[in-house]
């Protein structure tokens, strides 16, 4: 599957024009394989034994490239690093508030929520996200920590 959705990536990119160097195959491989919503600091020290010359601007700069062109989404979320996500069709996220793991949650999209929130609001809405909290199973097995 995964392979399939890189290939499709991959056209994506070459139908968009944009040059395919390999660090921007590789960050994109990362993105399509990982399923943890990286950071670009993860994807970053993941890449780097394999392209040692490269710098964390790059991945900025080639997680821009692809987001622009709507390969990934990016999720900023409170706090400071910002994660990218290359599934891009609409889902949600559930949030561990423990080791702050994001997982893909699959439900139909709430636009009767935009549609009453339009019509309440008079707002043009142009999107909605929702997040989900909680403590994922591995945290869970895990006693609280005791303040």
């Amino acid at each position: 599957m995964s392979e399939t959705r890189l290939s499709q990536a991959i056209h994506t990119l070459k139908e968009s024009g944009v040059r395919i160097t390999p660090q921007r195959h590789a960050v994109l491989e990362y993105l399509v394989n990982s399923m943890t919503h990286p950071t670009a600091d993860e994807i970053y020290k993941a890449l780097e034994g394999k392209f040692p010359n490269m710098s964390v601007a790059t991945v900025y700069n080639n997680l821009r490239v692809l987001r622009e062109i709507g390969l990934v989404r990016e999720l900023p979320y409170g706090d400071s690093s910002s994660r990218f996500d290359c599934n891009t069709t609409e889902h949600y996220h559930i949030i561990c508030n423990s080791c702050g793991k994001i997982v893909d949650f699959h439900y139909p999209t709430l636009d009767e929520v935009e549609s009453l929130a339009e019509q309440v609001t008079g707002f043009d809405i142009s999107h909605h996200r929702m997040e989900i909290y909680g403590r994922c199973e591995n945290c869970q097995d895990v006693p609280a920590a005791k303040h």
